[in-house]
C-alpha cells in the first residue's frame, strides 16, 4: 500500500481522519506507524497529501491530514475488455487501475462463457475492493469507472460510435492484421477480445464501426499479460 486512500465519511473534522479497518491494520503492522510519524494519503477522487498521526489506539489510528498535490495525470484510454475469466478479472481490474486507465467496458462476445457473467467479482463493491488496490499500487486517487455491457451486437451497433467519436479506434487482434500503431498521447479507445480473441463476425463489427485490428508480436498472450503490454506500447508515458 504506497498510498493510503481516504474517503468523505474517514474525516472527523474538517482536517482529521480516523480508520478502523483494514488501512489501519496496514499503518499499524507494515508501516508500523508511532505518534507523530508521517505517511503519504490521498483522498478518492481528490488530492494527494501527508499525513501525520496524532493518536493510536488498540482498534483505530487518527490522522491529520494535508492534502495538496494533484494525483498522476489519466491515460486518454477507454478500455473495452471481452469480459475474462473470474480468477484473471481481479487482477486485471488492478492493472488497469494501476496503470491508470479510467474507464472500463466489460463487454460481451461469442467466446466469453456464459456463467462468468454471474460472478460475485462484477458486484459494485467487488469492482471497487479491486479498483482500490491499484490506485493505492500507483498512488493515484481517480477512481476508475466499470461499465457491464452483456450484449456485444447492440453495444458495438449502438453505443460504441459515439463512444469513440473523435478517438484512435484500436482492436487488438492476433491474426491476419498490421502492426501495432506508434506511441502516442492521444483519445483512444481499445477493444481487447477473450482468451482465443474475437470470431471473425465481432472483428468485422468492429471493423465496420471505424476500429483498426493490430497485433504487437507473434507471440499470442493472455489476456492480463496482454493489457500491461498494450498500454506501454501505445502510450508514451507508461
Amino acid at each position: 500500500m504506497n498510498l493510503i486512500l481516504l474517503k468523505e465519511d474517514d474525516f472527523v473534522s474538517p482536517n482529521h481522519v480516523q480508520l478502523s479497518d483494514r488501512r489501519f491494520m496496514h499503518i499499524r503492522d507494515i508501516h508500523q506507524a508511532e505518534s507523530n510519524s508521517t505517511l503519504k494519503v490521498g483522498l478518492i477522487n481528490g488530492l494527494i497529501g501527508t499525513a501525520t498521526v496524532t493518536h493510536i489506539q488498540s482498534t483505530s489510528i487518527t490522522l491529520q491530514i494535508q492534502l495538496n498535490q494533484t494525483p498522476p495525470p489519466p491515460l486518454p484510454v477507454t478500455l473495452l475488455l471481452a469480459l475474462p475469466r473470474p480468477k484473471m478479472l481481479k487482477r486485471i481490474l488492478q492493472t488497469a487501475s494501476t496503470m491508470g486507465v479510467k474507464e472500463i467496458y466489460l463487454i460481451n462476445s461469442y467466446r466469453v462463457d456464459k456463467s462468468y457473467w454471474s460472478t460475485p467479482l462484477l458486484a459494485e463493491t467487488a469492482i471497487y475492493e479491486q479498483l482500490i488496490l491499484g490506485l493505492e499500487q500507483a498512488v493515484d486517487t481517480h477512481l476508475p469507472k466499470v461499465y457491464l455491457r452483456k450484449r456485444f451486437k447492440p453495444f458495438v451497433e449502438d453505443e460504441l460510435p459515439s463512444l469513440s467519436q473523435d478517438s484512435r479506434k484500436l482492436v487488438a487482434h492476433p491474426y491476419n492484421t498490421t502492426q501495432c500503431p506508434s506511441s502516442e498521447l492521444t483519445k483512444t479507445v481499445l477493444v481487447v477480445g477473450p482468451e482465443g480473441g474475437f470470431i471473425p463476425y465481432e472483428i468485422e463489427k468492429l471493423e465496420a464501426a471505424g476500429f483498426t485490428s493490430f497485433h504487437i508480436g507473434q507471440r499470442i498472450l493472455r489476456v492480463e499479460t496482454a493489457i500491461p503490454a498494450l498500454l506501454s506500447r501505445l502510450f508514451p508515458i507508461l
